[in-house]
């Protein structure tokens, strides 16, 4: 066993099955109000996932690399500024322009329906709206990021 010690040894396909899932907070453009991102950062947490916050004000690029760097299952963005139709778009434009297409990209702030049902449109997969019950949030990561370790592995 000693000669084990300070070795990498090659992660097996089990061992990533395993592995909890992987999850981006983030916060966009000029946007200082992250209480809610921290709440649902914790939730997640909570629920037994791996959790990487961005902090504020994050480009789409940066957060896009950081769930590459972090080899992150999904991205939780959240946005109460209104810039929601401008930042969610260029997040998937990132992640296609990066082949990161099949990371989970999901969101919430204050977005109108209308809104909300373009974005989904667009290739975000689920929009949570203030009071969205935090057991939901969590069974969506959890569900879509267990398909996508599907799809993947």
């Amino acid at each position: 066993m000693a000669a084990l010690v300070g070795k990498m040894l090659p992660m097996s396909v089990s061992d990533e099955a395993r592995r909890p899932f992987r999850v981006i907070v983030a916060k966009a453009g000029l946007d200082g109000h992250d209480r809610g991102a921290k709440v649902i950062a914790r939730a997640l947490r909570d629920a037994g996932m791996e959790v990487i916050y961005t902090g504020l004000f994050q480009t789409p690029e940066q957060i896009v690399r950081t769930a590459i760097q972090e080899d992150a299952d999904g991205i939780g963005l959240s946005i109460l500024s209104g810039a929601h139709m401008t930042l969610f778009p260029l997040v998937v434009e990132q992640l296609k322009a990066q082949g990161a297409g099949d990371i989970v990209f999901f969101g919430g702030g204050t977005i109108p329906a209308d809104d909300a049902a373009e974005l989904k449109r667009l290739g975000v997969r689920e929009i949570f709206t203030p009071g969205a019950p935090l057991a939901q949030i969590v069974e969506f990561v959890q569900r879509e990021c267990g398909k996508r370790r599907e799809r993947v592995g």
